[in-house]
């Protein structure tokens, strides 16, 4: 009966068993458990960062330096942001065909894919402004007047009352901005690309740039109508006026000067 009750268990001993069981099954998961989203993340960017840097080393380093640093045939990289690299790479005007006064806009070479894959590199050279998310640039539910006013304060001079763009000096220009994506737009505003001055949140709320981009959409779009015609920069019937001016007295100069000929000949005869 002793040998018995000696080898018999502790009321607690299976409690104590389980809870064993528990905590060397959590360790186990501790040990095993795929990383959490933090560092899955962080090990994305690092991945996009190598990868943007192998890009840029084949087709920007020659202009912009190994390390981005700048050369005398291109300008440093270092704090443009992601967003410089988006819209430069995103539009064609980068890789630069050939120097210079302006890069236009071209054929894209580049995929999304490794268009992020760049930006992400840029960005790890220095802070600067991000990508924008498609709620920042959306014009859905923007004012549109306001976004007029806007532009033909602070841009009107350059790209023509509805951003039909115009030239500049010494071969520069400011291109169109119809059919311009509106994150583009966007990234222009907020990185001031070649001669354009940039604007910040602090000069430029992020509502005021979608207001913006809200009232080139309307003034671009297939739904838009010009009462008087022919424009000239969205000025309306100036353009027929000029025609006027131009041709019609140039008409009635050429008229009297045939007339003053004609009386001429008649006399002498």
């Amino acid at each position: 009966m002793k040998k018995l009750s000696a080898r018999r268990r502790h009321p607690l001993a299976a409690v104590v068993v389980l809870l064993l069981a528990l905590a060397a099954t959590g360790g186990l998961y501790t040990a095993f458990a795929p990383a959490d989203k933090a560092q899955a993340d962080e090990t994305s960017q690092s991945l996009a960062i190598n990868e943007g840097k192998r890009l840029f080393s084949v087709g920007c380093a020659s202009c912009h330096g190994t390390g981005g640093q700048g050369s005398s045939d291109g300008p440093s990289l270092v704090g443009v942001g992601a967003a410089a690299v988006d819209f430069q790479v995103g539009t064609g005007r980068m890789p630069l065909q050939q120097q210079g006064a302006q890069a236009p806009s071209k054929k894209v070479i580049y995929s999304q894919a490794e268009i992020d894959q760049l930006a992400a590199y840029i960005a790890s050279l220095g802070a600067g402004p991000g990508i924008p998310t498609k709620n920042q640039y959306d014009p859905k539910g923007a004012d549109i007047a306001k976004g007029g006013e806007l532009f033909r304060t602070d841009c009107a001079q350059c790209h023509n009352f509805t951003g039909e763009g115009g030239a500049l000096t010494h071969g520069k220009f400011a291109p169109s901005l119809e059919n311009v994506d509106p994150k583009h737009v966007y990234e222009a505003m907020s990185t001031g690309p070649q001669n354009m001055p940039n604007f910040p949140d602090s000069v430029m709320p992020e509502q005021n740039k979608k207001d913006v981009i809200a009232y080139l959409h309307a003034v671009n779009s297939d739904d838009s109508t010009s009462p008087g015609g022919l424009k000239l920069g969205g000025l309306g019937p100036v353009s027929e006026g000029l025609f006027a001016w131009i041709f019609g007295l140039g008409g009635l100069i050429a008229v009297a000067a045939w007339v003053a000929a004609r009386t001429a000949k008649a006399k002498k005869s």
